[in-house]
């Protein structure tokens, strides 16, 4: 594997172990619990396993609650690299890996941990220049992207409850890979508290303190009609996903008072529940005024501008991450059956969403989520390779 930046540096280490650390002192942990007339720290919840295969790879819809820490590589393939029998590789690597037998775990317990395997624009046309995948994203405002930071042809997305975890399983992944992938560009990122926006359903707040990710095809008939490609069978439970990292600019919003704050989402911050009212979960009503003919959701809000009834697309679903390096941002990640849920939303967007003014993106790249795979069908097989009899 080639990288730049092969070693980790030692602050990245450091952020780490204090991540940690800090982690341990927030759930009740210290030094000195077990002193005489305290009580013992209570053991902590096992996480519940994730299966790695089946008809959709983990890691989109499963767990139901995404994990707290993801890092998303990005790389290239050799050109003379075929993707199929590298695929396949991975496929039992990740196997391998979620279920505890890999000894590149270092002893770690596997836990939670998803690993989402997506391929770009350029390896799904070799496979069919018509396929679903096979299309780059345009260009949009206010991106300042180095040619390093766009696009790719492998995406490798892993998540985990716990920290430590995530750079173990990546190294061990790029390993498998050898000198046959060339790594692009990464990106860690956590997620905040979750917080109830549904019966059965929570999502986190992001960085500017407002609830992030509540609008998606949440039931399985809505994931059915707007997540999952149906077809071709090449591609048949697999999915689209779009990858965005975004700089904010984090002092000229909070800057704002709470008041304009709300009117850039079109959401009350502390609630969540659109400025027209209703619950969190309910959409927002865009045509509710005040006696005066004020719309009460602003006409560049944002959740008026990304509306997709307005836009006249599907829902996508987004399991985004905040981010502290190389800036605090987000990395969005949105997963949808059609690029043009995306495209199209963004150009609406582009034209006077109030939240775009405060977001740089960095890097861009879109991928096709594999169908699932497992042991009859490797990663990719349906795609690359001519699955087992």
């Amino acid at each position: 594997m080639h990288r730049a930046d092969r070693h980790p540096s030692r602050r990245a280490f450091l952020d780490v172990t204090g991540a940690t650390v800090a982690a341990g002192l927030v759930a009740g942990c210290s030094w000195d619990s077990t002193e005489p007339g305290r009580p013992a720290p209570s053991a902590a919840a096992v996480p519940t396993p994730v299966p790695a295969t089946g008809r959709h790879q983990a890691g989109v819809t499963l767990p139901e609650t995404a994990q707290r820490n993801l890092l998303a590589v990005v790389a290239d393939l050799g050109t003379a690299v075929a993707p199929g029998p590298l695929l396949a590789e991975l496929g039992e690597t990740i196997r391998a890996l979620t279920a505890g037998s890999d000894p590149r775990l270092l002893g770690l317990s596997p836990g939670d941990l998803t690993v989402t395997v997506g391929v770009g624009p350029r390896l799904v046309r070799t496979a069919g220049a018509s396929l679903p995948g096979a299309a780059d994203l345009p260009r949009f405002s206010r991106e300042r992207i180095a040619s390093q930071a766009r696009g790719g042809d492998l995406l490798i997305q892993i998540c985990a409850g716990d920290a430590l975890l995530v750079p173990v399983v990546a190294a061990a992944l790029l390993d498998q890979a050898g000198d046959r992938v060339r790594e692009r560009w990464r990106q860690s990122g956590r997620r905040g508290t979750d917080v109830p926006v549904a019966k059965g359903r929570t999502a986190p707040r992001n960085l500017l303190g407002f609830i992030d990710g509540i609008v998606g095809p949440h039931t399985i008939a809505e994931q059915e009609r707007d997540l999952w490609l149906a077809g071709p069978p090449a591609v048949a439970g697999g999915t689209l996903a779009v990858l965005r990292r975004m700089e904010l600019d984090l002092t000229r919003f909070a800057a704002l008072s709470v008041a304009e704050q709300e009117a850039v989402f079109g959401r009350r911050r502390a609630s969540g529940v659109p400025l027209s009212g209703g619950t969190v979960a309910s959409g927002p009503e865009l045509g509710a005024k005040t006696p005066d003919g004020r719309y009460l959701v602003p006409v560049d809000a944002h959740v008026r501008r990304a509306n997709p009834t307005v836009v006249g697309v599907g829902h996508m679903l987004r399991r985004s991450y905040s981010t502290d390096e190389p800036a605090p941002g987000l990395l969005f990640i949105s997963f949808q059956n059609d690029l043009r849920t995306f495209t199209a939303t963004l150009t609406r967007m582009d034209t006077s969403d109030a939240l775009l003014p405060f977001t740089t993106t960095t890097a861009s790249a879109t991928f096709l989520i594999l169908p699932g795979f497992d042991q009859q069908h490797p990663l990719g097989s349906h795609l690359f390779l001519r699955a087992k009899s």
